[in-house]
């Protein structure tokens, strides 16, 4: 027997929707006039640096060295992981899953020289 999708049997869902986002609503009006009310000042919006007086500016830049270090390192554990299900399943791959593993592995290995070759991991 076949079903037919009518207008009707989509009347829980809907009211289920309008529910949600009338308690949604409603909440969110309630703690806003509930709520307590608090005044900003200067020195509410000063830093807090755990009582500790503020030297400097927050806003110093970083080295570009320390961030391509981080995109390197997560960039190649990455990696990493897709080995894991084919050491997992290297007997049901055979001779295709090692030519394709070794394939991997070398675009990995010229990969690393390329970040070598650029000296991209000394830092000056």
């Amino acid at each position: 027997m076949e079903t037919v999708s009518t207008p009707i049997n989509y009347l829980p869902i809907i009211l289920q929707l309008i529910v949600a986002l009338g308690f949604v609503t409603f909440t969110m009006v309630l703690t806003h006039m509930i709520g307590p009310k608090r005044k900003t000042t200067d020195v509410k919006l000063t830093a807090f640096e755990s009582g500790i007086e503020v030297i400097g500016n927050a806003r110093q830049p970083f080295s570009i060295k320390y961030f391509l270090v981080a995109i390197l390192f997560v960039l190649f554990d990455v990696e990493v992981i897709f080995m894991y299900p084919w050491a997992v399943n290297f007997r049901e791959f055979g001779l295709n899953g090692l030519i394709e593993m070794f394939i991997f592995m070398g675009t990995l290995l010229l990969g690393f020289i390329y970040v070598l070759k650029k000296r991209a991991l000394e830092w000056d």
